[in-house]
Parts: structure tokens; sequence; C-alpha cells
């Protein structure tokens, strides 16, 4: 990948931690990230809650059965006094917390209009006046309700109403349990609320304590944290379970205050709370998460079976007893982490069994400075993993940062501390997602471009192969040992004027696309098409160290397609096509050139220009393909025999030009005999012994008569008539392209 590439992956992903950063610093909430941290806690809960049956709290329920039997809730005051009674009196429970409110006065007994009677119509009545004061305390159920529990250890329940929902108030309040400033700096249960719903003053009164019963919900309506504390006016009030503990323990008030911690230099305070002697320590806002437990922990009882006291008394006694209901109209049924229909008086059953064990959790203070830092040096940390090593290595990198992080909540976890980690977690996730996806599309874009490239001059096999590593290939110039081959075909003038325009074109159609198919079948790169004639290079864009014999057996395999090719042609009509073919290897200049109109990706250089050369003096020897010393040299796969050292028009230095045969490898005995003799009757000549070099030459000419050889003995008939000069080097000069 790029620098620039590497830069923009850089960018996104320090843009994406600093977007989790901003969230956990609480600049702005990103839902799905809330979302999540409530998927990790409650499957953490849901995999470690204890399941077990808890033999200290009980629920007694105002179910549908109680109600067929006792009559539709409220139930008189009567009924109520009997209940509290029978379950301190028979059964013995240690305390009773109750879920409900008795905000209005109980008139069932008749007793206002007995008084009524008493001032009016039978205000005469001596006997009457006697009989009503004898049943006066009988029939005043409110005050019979309001003596048994000032009598008993039970904690009453009402309920606030929170900041922005209306101030209106009703029945009387408990005095407050905690002064306002107990928590001082911290305010938990800010706002607070502005108005509630309460007992009946003479209830409130006797009963020696209350606790709000309101439940709290997340964002997605699960109850997974409660307040144990809400400021109102002048001080802090308890959670019904608190206030029941608190009863049950023998009243005593309850104690509260922050403790203070210093790390690396910041201090950090946590509020806590103690009731009944137990010390509970509270999230910053009041709370603590439910520590609830699995399965069915508490036993549900009926009302009316208590009422009746047909529960048998093992199953109450010494329990602390929370009143509520799950009949169907009554029933305050809540969303936790193991059910969708869940009795809110659970929930208080759980607290107290959670406080009672010490399971209760907060969150630390210094959480979200942890998670800050988590996200920041993790996001850092990965996102070099993954710019440096690629996505292998940053999956594994993923995962052990992903582990070292499910350890850490797994060891707050187990010291009774909820640390959210889902966002640093979402950062490893989402920088891996992130880098991946980028680095999949910055890929398709490099191979896409690198098709494009050089999808024009190579074959597509070979651009997929360059696409795979796409920082590989360049098309800046460079210099670099290649080799380049010419092809044309011979005497195309001619050949063009015996054909009308759209059979020639055929024919070109034909030949460039079947020469092309084989410079492309040996990895070669099509260079241009100068009218018939033909320029590839090797090894460009794609290092190939076997450039030069893939050249050569390109040029041989040219040759060799000719043959068929023209059977193709003499069957339609068309004229034999000869071409000339030269090849040379040497230091080129390779990339894209031309202006800023026109540009192409090219060879240049003075080795090109050779190659150029020899393909146009293949006629002038009457020979198929060309090649030079330095493609010779660099080809150990194929034989070659010497044809001349020639100066070709523009260059001093004498050039060797050789005839490749075929490779090495089955080379046929009498086609190698042919060219060790040639040589030899070459090296004759060069050494101007003409009778030797004809005697040879003409031992060849019989042998297997070609157009080479009588183009020597040519030479040599001129020689001897026109002797070369004294210093002659052997050197055959052309004074043309």
């Amino acid at each position: 990948m790029s620098i620039s590439s590497r830069l923009v992956q850089a960018g996104l992903s320090a843009l994406f931690v600093l977007l989790i950063a901003a969230h956990v610093a609480g600049v702005f909430h990103i839902a799905p990230m809330q979302r999540a941290e409530a998927w990790l806690y409650d499957i953490w809960l849901m995999r470690t809650a204890p399941a077990m049956q808890d033999d200290r709290v009980a629920i007694l329920d105002i179910d549908e059965a109680s109600l067929k039997s006792v009559g539709r809730w409220p139930w008189s005051r009567d009924t109520m006094t009997t209940l509290v009674e029978q379950l301190f009196d028979h059964y013995g429970v240690a305390a009773v917390g109750f879920d409900v409110v008795f905000a209005e006065p109980d008139v069932s007994s008749g007793l206002a209009t007995l008084k009524q009677l008493a001032k009016r119509d039978l205000a005469g009545s001596r006997d009457f006046q006697v009989a009503l004061k004898q049943l006066a305390p009988h029939l005043d159920y409110d005050a019979r309700f309001a003596q048994a529990l000032a009598e008993r250890p039970v904690s009453l329940g009402y309920y606030f109403i929170p900041a922005g929902l209306g101030n209106a108030t009703s029945g009387l309040l408990p005095p407050p349990s905690l002064p306002l400033d107990i928590f001082s700096p911290l305010e938990p249960g800010a706002p607070a609320p502005t108005g509630y719903g309460a007992n009946l003053t003479a209830f409130q009164q006797a009963a020696p304590a209350a606790g709000f019963f309101n439940m709290r919900a997340d964002a997605d309506g699960t109850a997974r944290q409660m307040a144990l504390v809400t400021p109102y006016g002048q001080g802090y009030y308890l959670t019904l379970s608190a206030s029941t503990l608190r009863v049950a323990f023998g009243g005593d008030a309850a104690h509260a205050g922050v403790d203070r911690q210093t790390v690396l230099g910041r201090e950090y305070v946590s509020p806590w709370l103690e009731v009944g002697g137990i010390r509970i320590p509270l999230s910053a806002d009041g709370t603590v998460h439910v520590p609830y437990l699995a399965g069915s922990p508490f036993p549900y009882l009926s009302a009316a079976e208590v009422l009746a006291g047909k529960v048998p008394p093992a199953q109450l006694e010494n329990r602390i007893v929370l009143l509520g209901s799950t009949a169907p109209g009554l029933a305050d049924l809540r969303v936790t982490p193991f059910s969708n229909a869940f009795p809110g008086v659970e929930i208080h059953a759980h607290l107290i069994a959670g406080m009672l064990d010490g399971t209760t959790r907060a969150t630390p203070p210094w959480a979200d400075d942890a998670r800050l830092i988590a996200v920041l040096l993790l996001g850092t940390l990965l996102t070099a993993v993954l710019l440096r090593f690629g996505p292998a290595v940053g999956l594994a990198a993923s995962i052990a940062l992903l582990a070292l992080l499910l350890a850490a909540y797994a060891a707050a976890w187990s010291r009774f501390m909820v640390v959210p980690m889902a966002a640093p977690m979402l950062t490893i996730f989402g920088l891996y997602a992130l880098n991946t996806a980028y680095g999949f599309f910055a890929a398709t874009r490099s191979k896409r471009q690198i098709t494009k490239l050089f999808g024009q001059y190579v074959p597509p096999e070979l651009a997929a192969e360059m696409s795979q590593n796409p920082t590989h290939y360049t098309m800046e110039g460079q210099s670099r040992e290649m080799t380049v081959l010419f092809s044309d075909i011979r005497g195309f003038t001619n050949f063009s004027e015996k054909l009308p325009p759209t059979e020639l074109a055929e024919v070109l159609n034909a030949y460039l696309s079947t020469m092309t198919h084989i410079v492309q079948q040996h990895r070669g790169t099509i260079d241009k098409y100068i009218g018939d004639a033909i320029m590839a290079f090797w090894n460009a864009p794609v290092d190939l160290a076997d450039h030069a014999p893939r050249a050569v057996q390109t040029a041989l395999d040219m040759q060799a397609a000719l043959l068929q090719l023209n059977q193709e042609f003499a069957a339609r009509g068309w004229p034999e096509v000869k071409i000339g073919v030269g090849v040379n290897t040497g230091r080129m200049s390779v990339g894209n050139m031309g202006s800023e109109f026109r540009i192409s990706y090219t060879v240049m250089g003075d080795a090109v220009n050779l190659g150029s050369r020899l393909e146009g003096i293949t006629k002038q020897y009457s020979v198929g393909i060309l090649v030079t010393q330095p493609t010779v040299e660099a080809d150990p796969v194929h034989a070659f025999m010497k044809v001349d050292d020639v100066r070709v028009k523009g260059k001093e230095t004498p050039v060797a030009i050789y005839e490749p045969l075929g490779a090495r490898t089955g080379l046929d005995d009498a086609l190698r005999q042919n060219a060790a003799g040639f040589e030899a009757a070459l090296s004759r000549y060069q050494a101007q012994d003409w009778d030797a070099a004809e005697a040879a030459l003409r031992t060849l000419n019989a042998r297997a008569p070609r157009t080479l050889y009588d183009i020597y003995l040519a030479r040599i008939a001129h020689f001897r008539e026109a002797p070369p000069p004294a210093d002659w080097d052997g050197v055959f000069v052309y004074t043309t392209k």
C-alpha cells in the first residue's frame, strides 16, 4: 500500500478512535455503543448468576387466587391488620416491606356513618352512644392498622415523582434518612424528584420506616440498576429494600459517606451506604447493579393462604417478607436481563439478598478514565499493528486484546465492580473491520488501476498476477536490463497493393492477433503496433529473470506460426506473409513516456534502436530472426549460429549477430553440423582466406542450399575483384537503416 493510502488509513483509524473516546468522555452518546454495553452486561450476568434457593427472603403475593378469596384490591385495613398480625404473631417473620402505598382512608367499617347518627338522629340515645364508644376502637380499621404497624418491624412503601413529570404531593413522607450533604462533593440521584405519593399520615407516623419503590430502567427499558438513595427536600431517602433491611436488623439509623482514593495523582470519590451494619458501595449516581439470581430463588406465597394460616411456618419464619402483587391489573411487571415480565417486588428481594451477601455491584469512579485510556491506548496499538503487519497479524492482535479486555472485565466482576468494556471492545472490533475493509477496497482499487494501466500492454493473466501485489509495479521511468523484439512483414507495400482495403484489414487483424497471442503467451509486454510491425519487450513491468530466452522463443514461435497462418491465407487467395524478427538485450529506459496530449508505457535507448536495426537487416541475410551477442549470452536455453559482425548505421562499435536454431535440448544433429560448418566458413571469410571460405560454403550449399551461403559466396567474389583494405576487420558496414 502506498504511503498516501496508509496515511488515509491511519487518519480514518484515528477518527474512529476519537469518536469512541468522545462517547466515553460524555461529549455525545452513541446509542449502539450503549446497547452493546447493555448486551455485554446481560450476557455476563446470565452466565455468572448463581442458581440457588434463598431462605432469608419471601414474597407475599396478592395473586389472583387471593383476590378471588379475599376480594378486590385494596383490601380493608381490617384484613391488612389481620395479615400483619398473622405474619408476625403466627409465622414469626423478621420484617415486612410493603411494595404498595396506603394513600386513602378505609371507610368500609361504617364507623363514619355511625358517628354521624350519634350526632344527629341518635344523639339522644344513651344506649347508642355507649355502644358506639365500645365499638369505635374495633371499627376504626385505619387506627387498628396503624397500631399493628407501630408495634412491628415494617417498612411502608411510597414513590417519588421524577423531575419533569409533575410536582404533586400526597400523604406524608418519612423523615430523611441521611443529611443532604452526606455525599459531598457528589450528588447521587440528581436531579432530585419534584413530587411524591406517600402513605396516610397516621400510617407513616406509626410505622418505624418507609422506603421508595421507584424502579429505574435503562434506555432500552431494562432494569439493571436501582437507586438505593434519592435526594428530596433537605435530605436523602432510602429505597424500600434498604429500608426493610434496616428494620430487619433492629432499625438503627443508616450511615453513609464517601471514600477517596488517589490514582496517578488523580483523586476519585465514591459513595457508600450502610444499613443494618452492612456497608454497600454505590456508583456515583447512588445506584447499584441488581445482583439477580438465576431461576426462582424466592418463594411466592399466596396472601390468602397466609391469612388462612395454610402456609407451613417454615416457609416464613425469620424471613424478610415483601408484599406485592402478580395479579393481572395490579402486577408491577418490569423488563430484566432474565425476563420481559419480571415482578417488580422480586427486584427488591434480589437487592435485599445481594446486600445481605455483599454481592451488589457498583461502577467505580475511575471506570470512565480507565475506558478512555483503554480506547486510546489499544486503538493506537492496534492501528500501528494493522498498518505495519496487515490483517493476519492484526487479527491475532485483536483476539489477544479482546481476551485481555474480557479478563479485565472478569477481574472487576469478581471484585463486585462493573467496569464497562464495550467501548474498548468495539474499538478493537471496529478498527479491525475498518482497516480490513479499507485494505480490501484500497487493494481492489490498486488492482483496478494496475489492470487499467497495464491491461493494454500485458495479457490478462499477467495483469491479474500484477494486481496481487500492485505496489511492486510502477509506470514511472526506470532503467533496467531488458530484451526487446521487433517484427515486420517483408514487402508489406507490395503485399498491401494486392488486396482491397477490407481484406487487407482482415489479413492484418489475423496476423497481429496471432503474433500478439504468442508474445503474451511468453509473458511479453506489447509496446505498440507500427502498421504491420510489432514491438514488444520483456522484464517490465513484471520481473523476468529469463527475459532473453522468452523473447527468443517468441521469435521462433512467431516464425513457426506463419506456416499455419499462410495455409489459411492461401485458402482464401491471399498472398504469403514473410516476416523478419530482430531481438536485442541490454540496458533500456522503460516507463510512461510522451506528452501531455498522449502518453504510453514504452522502452527507449540504444539497445532498443539496435533491435529495430536487426529486424531491418534480416532480409539482407535472408534469415527470419537475428539476435545480438548480449542476447546469446543471456540465453542458455537456445542454440545459435553466428551470422556476421556488422556496423549498423549510427554505431561505430561492431555487433555480432546470430540466428537462433532452436532449443539446445533435442537440436537436430545435421542442423548443428551445418551451423558449425558455417561458423568455420565465416571465420575463414573474416580472415580473408577466400578459397577455404568458398570451399566450405559450397560444401554447405551442396548439402542444404541456403540464400545465406550464396550471399557470402557473392561477397567473396566481390572481394576477389576488389580486395578490402589492409586494416579490414571482417565487419560488414550498413549505411542505411
